[in-house]
């Protein structure tokens, strides 16, 4: 029986989820005002709760930011968020307290592209077809990488972690690994010089758990065996040649880590003390 359906289309491949991006940070309480009240997000209230490090929840995505000297990660965090325009009155409203950090924000063709106090890359989004059904999360993370390369990346996610993932030379060379539905990893190739790692990582969810391990202790680019359900490794190579692609730490855990798929708490950040609605507390998609 023929099918009309493109069923490669709906394919994830090995790699389940990216669930978060870790960057230190030196002060909680600029972090606050920026990712809970600027951003709308909201600080996960079971773990990390204390002065060392914060959780912070955006849909079924976090940012980690552990207390230290500031990470800047090497691109730019993709977001998406129920509204843009909520989103670009909430950043007004923290501008002034924000003043004499690197803060910025400006209003572009359809998204909205923002600086963390600290540096980092971010660009927002509304809902989208192209990130499925999310409507608050982190649909990419977007890396600037050296010319030629971007081949060599796509084929070391698909040969390696059993990932669907392809090179596209539509406005530029870039490779692009599906990480999760509606989620993806773009290392787009640039002449650019990159700065230099400073040792910010992403954590990603695997099926297939123990295959990309064996291949990465055989490559001897293992660099850390955290415990029976997670690994980490830094450096992405050309599957045949070994040759250093790129740079970016990656926490991998296995489908049967206790935390895959978490409930994660997401708040309304409409709902204040002035206007309360009784049951709009928690964020529920399509509620805006």
């Amino acid at each position: 029986m023929a099918s009309d359906f493109d069923r490669k289309a709906e394919d994830v491949g090995n790699i389940l989820q990216l669930e978060h991006v870790n960057v230190r940070i030196p002060d909680q309480q600029i972090g606050t005002l920026f990712y809970v009240i600027g951003l709308g997000f909201t600080r996960d209230p079971y773990l990390n709760v204390g002065l060392q490090n914060m959780w912070i929840n955006l849909g079924q995505q976090q940012f980690h930011l552990p207390t230290a000297e500031p990470q800047v990660v090497r691109g730019v965090v993709g977001l998406c968020v129920p509204s843009l325009d909520a989103l670009v009155q909430r950043l007004d409203n923290v501008k002034e307290r924000l003043a004499g950090t690197k803060f910025s924000y400006a209003v572009e063709d359809k998204h909205v592209s923002i600086t963390t106090p600290w540096g980092n890359k971010m660009r927002a989004h509304g809902p989208s077809p192209e990130f499925g059904d999310m409507t608050l999360g982190m649909p990419y993370v977007e890396f600037p990488v050296p010319q030629g390369h971007a081949t060599g990346i796509a084929r070391f996610y698909r040969e390696v972690f059993g990932a669907v993932a392809g090179v596209t030379s539509n406005g530029g060379v870039a490779a692009h690994v599906k990480v999760g539905p509606g989620q993806e990893l773009i290392f787009a190739e640039t002449t650019e010089p990159l700065a230099e790692y400073d040792g910010h990582h992403i954590a990603i969810y695997v099926s297939d758990f123990g295959a990309p391990h064996r291949w990465l202790v055989d490559a001897k680019l293992l660099t850390e065996e955290s415990n029976r359900y997670q690994y980490r490794f830094k450096d992405i190579v050309d599957p045949d040649t070994k040759r250093v692609l790129f740079t970016l730490e990656h926490e991998v855990r296995c489908a049967t880590h206790p935390m895959y798929l978490r409930p994660m708490v997401n708040r309304n950040p409409a709902q204040i003390q002035r206007t309360y609605v009784r049951g709009r507390d928690a964020y529920v998609p399509g509620m805006e």
